[in-house]
């Protein structure tokens, strides 16, 4: 089992998707919220919106069975928890983002991966790699990484800096998409197979 955390414009997602067709494993990212829409009969689009905007206050309340008022947000972390626990204890997988590093903190065989680059090198990547102009790419880097940090900070207790619950962090501006890869997919076979 392997989660992916990372920086946004550090191409985590895309090290990830490499990573997946080298292991010859599944990979889950936004296939983690299809499964939430599914599970509590809500849009895909709800869904997404609401990862977007964590950080705010959210007036909707709702009474999921069983429990008192709950926000949206904290229904959907639940949900969430519980497919990637679902999805650890079926196959060997990579898992991005949405705390999985977190959610598998009790189980065995669990490799933990941050990747992060500099603030130049992902604005670099946002322009050339996904299109964006500079000024969105920079807007983007803030807002992203401070709605990631604050959705960490609320729903994985004790955590207090980048590197709880995270076993290597790599810098994937130092060694680029296909080698960072390269190199995690070695570290993850010396683990793994040995």
């Amino acid at each position: 089992m392997i989660t992916i955390s990372r920086q946004f414009g550090a191409m985590g997602r895309t090290i990830a998707q490499n990573m997946a067709e080298d292991l010859g494993i599944e990979f889950y990212d936004r296939d983690i919220v299809e499964k939430t829409a599914k599970r509590m009969n809500l849009p895909v689009s709800e869904i997404s919106n609401e990862e977007e905007r964590f950080g705010g206050f959210f007036a909707e309340r709702r009474y999921p069975l069983g429990m008192g008022p709950v926000s949206l947000q904290e229904e959907i972390f639940q949900v969430q928890s519980n497919i990637i626990r679902d999805l650890a204890s079926k196959e060997s997988c990579i898992l991005v983002g949405r705390c999985a590093d977190y959610c598998l903190k009790d189980m065995d065989r669990v490799l933990n991966i941050f990747i992060y680059a500099s603030e130049a090198q992902r604005k670099e990547n946002c322009i050339t790699k996904l299109g964006m102009n500079e000024n969105t790419a920079e807007k983007m880097i803030k807002s992203v990484d401070k709605a990631r940090e604050a959705y960490r900070h609320k729903y994985c207790a004790g955590v207090t800096g980048d590197f709880d619950h995270r076993d290597i962090c790599i810098d994937s501006g130092k060694f680029g998409i296909e080698d960072t890869s390269k190199i995690l997919c070695g570290i993850v076979r010396s683990i793994f197979e040995a």
